[in-house]
């Protein structure tokens, strides 16, 4: 029997299909679930067991070897996205809802948790890494109205608090995440772009932004670095030069560097873009990767 995915935001091209693919680091890949609806953004649980993703405004599971998809109780939330990321001991989800906050709930599925404020002026928070402690959560925020539009990186503890400005700047940032030591938030960022959209990838220290270090330097528009849990590698995927944010339906590469940004290589090529790895999609053995790709007939 088929497995029916819920319908909210973007649908798929006639003839086209969501992959959800794990890949080993030699390149070989293996397809474990195909759809005609949209899924998004794979989470690995740290048990290794699971695979976490979102379709329709609502999360799914499934096992890591394949099978029928298992939804997950988000209670009253039903307008999540695609930026959703795991405790380090795999007991809570943290999500993003359009309704511009965050959330904390079961892994089992339950009563979700808010644990963003309230802000005078506009604040949309965007989830995208927890630290290796699980004690503070990493997110862009959408300060400003469309037209001054400004996305800066910022931290909020995971029990709920203040939150911590690490980037104050007018042009976009996006995909802030933490080094498995701790140290580090690894993003992207157009701070260097000498054109619209030319976002590298960069470094900066975690604890206030500071120490800030270019990473990526080539033509390529570059996005959503993920550190495997090993510390020894980071993932990212490249959209073509002219590229402006990280749309759907793009030719991309899924590539590999070190922490420091060498050795870059290609692991992967498809059409892909947004959702394919918009969050952290490492095994915790750091040896495979799961990501979304979205062929066309």
């Amino acid at each position: 029997m088929t497995f029916v995915f819920p319908r909210r935001g973007r649908s798929l091209a006639a003839g086209q299909r969501s992959e959800l693919t794990i890949i080993d680091l030699d390149g070989s890949a293996e397809v474990i679930l195909t759809t005609t609806e949209v899924i998004e953004a794979p989470n690995w649980s740290p048990d290794g067991q699971w695979l976490v993703f979102n379709a329709g405004g609502r999360l799914f599971r499934i096992a890591a070897n394949g099978g029928t998809p298992e939804q997950i109780d988000t209670g009253h939330l039903a307008d999540l996205n695609n930026d959703h990321v795991l405790s380090p001991d795999g007991s809570t989800i943290y999500v993003s809802s359009d309704d511009g906050h965050l959330y904390a709930l079961p892994f089992a599925g339950g009563t979700p948790r808010r644990v963003s404020n309230d802000h005078p002026t506009p604040h949309h928070y965007y989830l995208h890494g927890i630290s290796p402690d699980g004690l503070t959560l990493s997110y862009v925020a959408v300060e400003k109205p469309a037209d001054e539009r400004q996305v800066n990186v910022f931290t909020i503890p995971a029990a709920g608090g203040p939150d911590t400005r690490l980037t104050g700047v007018s042009v976009p940032n996006d995909g802030p995440e933490y080094s498995p030591d701790g140290r580090w938030i690894y993003f992207n960022s157009e701070l260097a772009a000498s054109r619209p959209g030319h976002a590298q990838i960069f470094r900066m220290n975690a604890a206030d932004g500071s120490g800030l270090e270019q990473l990526t330097f080539d033509s390529y528009v570059n996005w959503f670095p993920h550190l495997s849990p090993d510390g020894k590698t980071v993932a990212f995927i490249s959209f073509p030069q002219g590229t402006i944010g990280h749309p759907a339906d793009k030719d991309v590469l899924l590539r590999l560097m070190t922490p420091e940004g060498e050795q870059q290589r290609t692991l992967a090529s498809f059409f892909g873009g947004q959702g394919t790895i918009n969050v952290n999609s490492w095994a915790p053995d750091s040896k495979r990767l799961a990501y979304v790709a979205y062929p066309r007939s």
